[in-house]
């Protein structure tokens, strides 16, 4: 399933039944309440919100560990737990978005896919682009769905790395970080411990996959752009500041016809957190 739909798909997916189950996933970093602030003040009709703290994400390790970091992932029974809360069960389409160029949604699509369920898509140019195409928001507050038991946990097609792996095996794989360009060459650093980047990382800042409307690019420009990693998908890990954006490339990605590609979840919030791993900056 290519994991992109328009907005003129979707309105058509929504005149039909079943409906799928959308999720808005909008956030801010640096404010995290505004996504569902934003949420409240218009969204796309009927859709939940997913916060990417409480859940998206399992609890942030506790000052001064070194494993974990910012956004951990929940384990998978967890996710489970909370996707059956959304209403839903498998076979049941599920269409994720955001304002934020569809790096949150990104998130949302890579751990339902994580836990076993095929039916998700990344609604393309995110809420933007809803408006563009002529779709309604609506205010009031979504109709909470029935719950359902856990999802049934399937097979897992989204791999994961973690630390212990890419330290033990230095160039086995080829690391794609995600942030922005003065993060990566370790300029500056607002969020974790240390500046810079995981050594011989290769730089892939996630808004690059975008065209100018905030649309990801047509597939064979992600492929070409990606082909320069000069190796299969299988040997790429990516990573980000905690292992949201990352899942940004995922997508594109996978839209490029590139899957198994594998996540490093920690990323650099907990790679830094660690003094004794290795530490590279290009400044």
């Amino acid at each position: 399933m290519h994991p992109l739909i328009t907005a003129t798909e979707l309105r058509q997916r929504l005149d039909a039944a079943p409906a799928p189950l959308l999720l808005d996933c909008s956030f801010d970093l640096m404010d995290p309440t505004a996504g569902e602030r934003a949420h409240a003040a218009g969204h796309l009709p009927g859709a939940l919100y997913a916060h990417l703290d409480r859940d998206l994400s399992g609890p942030k390790s506790p000052r001064g560990s070194i494993d974990g970091g910012r956004h951990p992932l929940p384990t998978r029974e967890v996710f489970a737990a909370r996707a059956g809360q959304w209403g839903l069960r498998p076979g049941r389409l599920v269409v994720a978005y955001d304002a934020q160029g569809g790096c949150y949604a990104a998130r949302a699509w890579w751990m339902l896919r994580w836990i076993g369920h095929a039916e998700v898509l990344v609604l393309d140019g995110g809420l933007a682009a809803w408006q563009a195409a002529g779709g309604a928001l609506e205010t009031v507050p979504p109709v909470a769905a029935e719950p359902a038991p856990p999802y049934p946990l399937g097979a897992s097609t989204m791999p994961t790395v973690d630390a212990a792996t890419l330290l033990s095996a230095p160039g086995a794989r080829v690391v794609v970080d995600a942030r922005a360009g003065e993060r990566f060459r370790g300029e500056v650093e607002p969020l974790d411990a240390q500046a810079g980047h995981i050594p011989g990382a290769r730089h892939r800042f996630f808004k690059d996959n975008l065209g100018p409307d905030g649309r990801f690019l047509p597939a064979e420009a992600l492929r070409q752009r990606f082909a320069s990693l000069g190796t299969e998908a299988a040997r790429v890990v990516h990573q980000c500041g905690s292992g949201v954006t990352a899942c940004h490339n995922l997508l594109a990605m996978e839209a490029a016809g590139l899957a198994g590609s594998a996540l490093y979840p920690g990323s650099w919030s907990e790679w830094s957190a660690d003094p004794a791993r290795p530490v590279a900056r290009s400044t």
